[in-house]
């Protein structure tokens, strides 16, 4: 059985996008979240191995997500997928707990080779 991912993004087109990569790279989706409160609850409901994150969402955005989820559990492997070049953002989410970062658009094998990096 492969890892289980949740994909956190307020776009459908892109947590479609990411279902596809991870799918046919053996992963498993655990569940899909439009928003940092929908993230934490379906982080606490699946129990996911590994999370995508986006940034920039409506109600939570992802760094506040990423500490609460870190909050829940310090060994949540979390990698932020995101639009947003701004360094800030960036920094903040790795010290808030994020382990890697990757800037839309990306290459499909970016995204799995950072969930390989950081999750197996």
């Amino acid at each position: 059985m492969g890892k289980r991912v949740l994909i956190t993004d307020d776009t459908a087109f892109m947590r479609m996008t990411l279902r596809n990569v991870l799918e046919k790279n053996g992963y498993e989706i655990a569940a899909e979240a439009e928003d940092g409160l929908q993230a934490i609850e379906k982080y606490k409901a699946t129990k996911p191995d590994l999370v995508t994150m986006d940034i920039t969402m409506p109600n939570m955005d992802g760094i506040t997500a990423i500490k609460k989820i870190m909050e829940i559990d310090p060994e949540a492997k979390i990698i932020v997928v995101s639009a947003m070049g701004q360094k800030a953002l960036v920094i903040e989410a790795l010290n808030s707990g994020a382990r890697d970062f990757i800037v839309k658009p990306f290459q499909p094998d970016r995204i799995v080779e950072a969930l390989q990096k950081v999750g197996g």
